[in-house]
């Protein structure tokens, strides 16, 4: 998967982010969308700060990134294009996580890296929406998935 984004590529900031998906802190895991092409692909950021919550109890000695957590801030930027691709009216309803498949680890992840969440739309039939994603620090791939999710109203 192509991690730059390309020069025509829609950016999202924060702001935008939570009016599209209904995340919120301590669980909003995306700070920005470099790019999204609505129906296709997205590439979200996520800076990894030693103040998140889950670093105090994984672990203190060595605090590393839970890998579900990895995968949900996938998720969230899957659910960036979903909103995206849909317009307005999906704005804010929840995309519910139906299968994760293929879920690979293979690097920590540490407070002070920065994960590039790189998604891109398998298939969709309805309300049903199946993507692939894979995180990188740098050039590194850190964790990869194939996950379905299902679009539904609060």
């Amino acid at each position: 998967m192509d991690a730059q984004p390309t020069p025509s590529a829609m950016t999202i900031d924060i702001e935008r982010i939570m009016a599209m998906i209904p995340h919120r802190y301590p669980f909003l895991m995306v700070d920005r969308v470099i790019e999204v092409v609505p129906g296709e692909s997205a590439i979200g950021i996520k800076n990894v700060s030693a103040s998140e919550p889950h670093f105090q109890g994984h672990f203190p000695d060595r605090p590393v990134m839970p890998g579900v957590l990895i995968i949900e801030a996938m998720a969230q930027t899957a659910a960036v294009i979903v909103v995206a691709s849909l317009g307005k009216e999906a704005e804010g309803k929840l995309v519910y996580f139906m299968t994760i498949e293929n879920a690979r680890f293979r690097k920590p992840v540490v407070p002070g890296d920065q994960l590039r969440l790189i998604c891109r739309k398998e298939r969709q039939r309805a309300n049903v929406w199946k993507f692939s994603g894979e995180a990188k620090v740098g050039d590194t791939v850190v964790a990869e998935a194939v996950y379905t999710a299902m679009i539904m109203d609060n």
